[in-house]
């Protein structure tokens, strides 16, 4: 069985993501126009960017993927809430989260992301972010499809608020400013906020 780990994604590995993520444009195309060639598109950004992405595999089954690359590669994000992104920053578009019970994939997704974009060179990293309320339970806030993060879970990362609307934000994280050190506050308040909340009776079968 292949060790669990993170992998680019790329046209090569896409076809091992979520299905949903195969063949998903929206955020690649503007509102109100027409998706963009898909193959036409990941080849611009790879031959500019490279990988745009990340995917983890435990046991080679991919169960969760982030992808993110340059703001202007992905128009739709100019016409969110509390938009647009910043010209100099990579973003983080989104991300797909198999099942509850491999929170640390997510985890581990975000934290390659950062450290290749900031291997990079790129002065930032943005994401779009929501204020969820107290009640909000793991698999609401992070499992499956997720254009836009807890805000919470990325400001334990170290993202910061550049711009509200109601309850979404736009967070951005100074590349520039990482310093490698043991965290061990900020990793705890990760693994507390990755923790598995058990299932409800309700949904027990």
């Amino acid at each position: 069985m292949s060790a669990a780990g993170v992998d680019h994604l790329t046209g090569a590995t896409i076809g091992d993501a979520p299905k949903p993520c195969r063949e998903c444009m929206w955020w690649q195309t503007e509102p109100r126009r027409e998706p963009a060639d898909r193959r036409r598109w990941i080849e611009a950004a790879e031959e500019e960017f490279g990988p745009w992405g990340k995917v983890y595999r435990d046991g080679g089954r991919v169960i969760g993927l982030v992808q993110y690359g340059p703001a202007e590669e992905f128009p739709r994000a100019h016409a969110m809430p509390a938009g647009p992104p910043s010209r100099d920053a990579a973003i983080i578009t989104c991300a797909y989260l198999i099942e509850a019970g491999s929170p640390w994939a997510l985890q581990s997704l975000i934290l390659a992301a950062i450290g290749e974009c900031r291997d990079r060179g790129l002065p930032a990293l943005e994401a779009f972010a929501y204020r969820y309320g107290p009640d909000a339970g793991f698999p609401e806030r992070f499992v499956r499809h997720r254009t836009i993060f807890p805000a919470d879970f990325l400001r334990d990362f170290g993202f910061h608020t550049r711009r509200t609307a109601g309850r979404i934000e736009l967070m951005r994280l100074d590349l520039r400013a990482i310093v490698p050190a043991r965290e061990p506050g900020r990793l705890e308040r990760l693994r507390s906020r990755l923790a598995v909340i058990s299932p409800s009776p309700a949904a027990v079968r």
